[in-house]
């Protein structure tokens, strides 16, 4: 019997964890952020102690994709209609007034792009600092910077022309070498949400510097990532991780999480891979076959050599649906501000040194 460790019951964002998640987190020296757009919260989990969890849920607007840039300590999040830039300041962190010493992190926000509600899926920084996503609506892969709301990088082969219609479900991508390489979708259509009949059984991924159909007949694919050599996809219909084997389009079951899996990230040898609960009211969710057992929402923890599960986090309350999943490296306290609330504009960084404005007084004005 597994042995989980609960939060306190009915508490907001209230969960339960396998007894080894905290000291595997702290081994590590990492914490995870999660993204979900069904809360309309990005939430940081860290290991507390070896026997504990502590979590820090922040408020946005369908905060999908989440992108990291590990060599500027940047992040960048796809919210409903924008892309917020955030950077980390460690000196903000350690003297921030609400709880001085208590962060090792703090990301701040620092841009955002107007992008319009594009339905922005992945999100991924590249070379020379572009930003790259996943424009769902408009089915293609764009960048992202000032001069527009979204410049077309990738268009599969098959659209005829830049329409918003979310003709494909184009939702995943996975990066090589600071561009992206593989996408994948959960059809080859080419009409408005042509993709919704056969959901459950017509998705592929594609090769973008070919545009060849790599693998095909795939049961909703999320999520692709390359890690080593290997293209590794999660299939939400089946509750599966799979390797794609890019030279016949098969693939091999390395892991069989359960539920709606999305969103996934590899640390050292540990795959955290995102659990979602079905929809119960949804007629495309009631297809699949697993649709009564999908009724957990959390992180689902594999050991990627050998395909063995190693542990995971479920929610009892407030959180239904996860999209991305990131680690955060060396980072065991992060916290993030959104611009929702007034502390975030004290909090200044020019470069060399930080500042935590002070108010000022009114009989000096």
């Amino acid at each position: 019997m597994e042995d989980f460790k609960p939060q306190t019951p009915n508490a907001p964002f209230s969960c339960s964890y396998s007894a080894q998640i905290p000291e595997l987190l702290q081994k590590l020296n990492c914490s995870l952020a999660i993204t979900t757009y069904q809360a309309g919260k990005v939430i940081f989990i860290s290991p507390k102690d070896a026997d504990s969890l502590v979590q820090l849920p922040r408020t946005f607007s369908k905060p999908m994709g989440l992108a990291l840039d590990p060599e500027k300590d940047k992040m960048a999040l796809a919210a409903r209609d924008e892309i917020i830039i955030f950077a980390n300041s460690p000196g903000l962190a350690q003297n921030y007034p609400n709880s001085p010493g208590k962060y090792d992190s703090l990301y701040m926000p620092r841009a955002t792009f107007h992008t319009g509600a594009l339905d922005i899926h992945d999100l991924n920084w590249g070379k020379n600092g572009n930003l790259f996503a996943v424009n769902t609506l408009f089915s293609c892969i764009v960048s992202i910077d000032s001069d527009y709301n979204f410049t077309p990088y990738w268009i599969p082969p098959f659209i005829d022309r830049l329409a918003s219609e979310d003709r494909c479900h184009l939702n995943g991508m996975a990066m090589q070498n600071g561009l992206p390489k593989f996408a994948s979708a959960f059809n080859r259509g080419n009409t408005l949400q042509s993709w919704r009949e056969t959901v459950t059984t017509s998705g592929v991924i594609f090769d973008l510097d070919s545009g060849e159909t790599v693998a095909e007949n795939l049961p909703m694919p999320h999520s692709p990532r390359i890690f080593g050599s290997g293209l590794y996809v999660l299939l939400s219909a089946t509750g599966e991780l799979a390797k794609i084997d890019l030279n016949t389009g098969k693939y091999d079951v390395i892991a069989k999480p359960g539920g709606f899996v999305r969103g996934m990230a590899l640390h050292d040898e540990y795959l955290f891979i995102g659990l979602s609960k079905l929809r119960k009211n949804s007629s495309t969710f009631a297809k699949l076959d697993f649709a009564q057992n999908a009724n957990v929402a959390g992180i689902a923890v594999i050991h990627l050599p050998t395909g063995a599960f190693a542990g995971k986090i479920e929610y009892q309350t407030s959180v239904d649906e996860i999209y991305d999943v990131h680690v955060l490296p060396g980072k065991v306290r992060p916290n993030i501000l959104n611009t929702l609330k007034e502390d975030y504009k004290n909090g200044l960084m020019i470069p060399n040194a930080t500042y935590w404005a002070q108010p000022v007084s009114k009989e000096n004005t």
